[in-house]
């Protein structure tokens, strides 16, 4: 076994994945209680101690709530860049006490036998990143909470094997519903999330860039806006409509709300 993949949370409630080789497991980002977390580390046959840190993505509440209680309680280190790390001294009410290690956006760092690259995202949080982790030819890469796509995110997306890409909403729902006009302007722009058509796009020019065979996990459905049938479908006709078919060289499954996925392998 090189990498595995679980997520423990994902959507607008609250994101966690756990990352990592069978000698250094992660968290990225903590979005719901250090509670749950436990919960779920503990249906795996894993415990917080069993962690080796926590990437921290960036400031809004559904990707921090839990690392007060788990920074404290465990002493888990904390790696976020700079612009994150001064938004949560006020936000976090342990924030003397915990173990920061900041990183440059763009460079990739070592946790034990994992290289971890930050690279910089679409969203208005005050610097946010999605994260590659690599060991030997295995890569991971997670991009979610974006507006969308840059040159940066395609080339990690392009390098992934396992891909955790987002797929927040329908357009035409979000238009519809009962969200304000202010919040729907905020989440179609170029600084909010990616739409379920936005991220077939994405994923066809990956696959067009590097044919390799992947695995790609739909993440952070909106509760509000989307639907998972709607959004696998909508990726997948995406697909089609570039001659891009489902094989076994591609596969696609989602990422629920509420519930652990299970592991993924690579």
């Amino acid at each position: 076994m090189t990498l595995r993949f679980c997520s423990l949370s994902s959507g607008s409630s609250g994101n966690c994945y756990l990352a990592g080789s069978d000698r250094t497991l992660v968290l990225v980002d903590a979005g719901i209680s250090a509670r749950q977390i436990t919960e779920r580390l503990k249906a795996l046959g894993l415990k917080p101690e069993d962690l080796s840190g926590i990437l921290i993505t960036h400031e809004h509440s559904d990707h921090i709530k839990g690392i007060d209680t788990l920074s404290k309680k465990y002493h888990l280190p904390l790696y976020m860049n700079s612009a994150t790390e001064e938004q949560l001294r006020t936000l976090c009410k342990y924030h003397s006490e915990m173990d920061i290690r900041l990183f440059e956006n763009s460079g990739t760092f070592r946790l034990r036998d994992l290289d971890v690259r930050a690279f910089s995202v679409s969203h208005d949080a005050a610097d946010t990143v999605g994260f590659a982790l690599q060991k030997d030819s295995a890569k991971i890469c997670t991009a979610t909470d974006t507006g969308c796509v840059t040159e940066e995110i395609m080339e990690e997306l392009t390098e992934a094997d396992l891909m955790i890409l987002e797929a927040n909403h329908d357009e035409e729902i979000l238009k519809m519903g009962r969200y304000p006009w202010f919040l729907k302007q905020r989440i179609l722009s170029d600084f909010g999330h990616l739409s379920n058509e936005a991220a077939g796009l994405a994923l066809a020019e990956a696959v067009a860039q590097d044919p390799r065979p992947r695995q790609v996990l739909l993440a952070h459905l909106s509760k509000e806006n989307n639907f998972p049938e709607m959004a696998w479908q909508t990726v997948v006709n995406v697909l089609e409509s570039r001659r891009i078919y489902l094989n076994d060289d591609l596969r696609i499954d989602l990422l629920k709300r509420d519930e652990m996925s299970g592991v993924y392998v690579l």
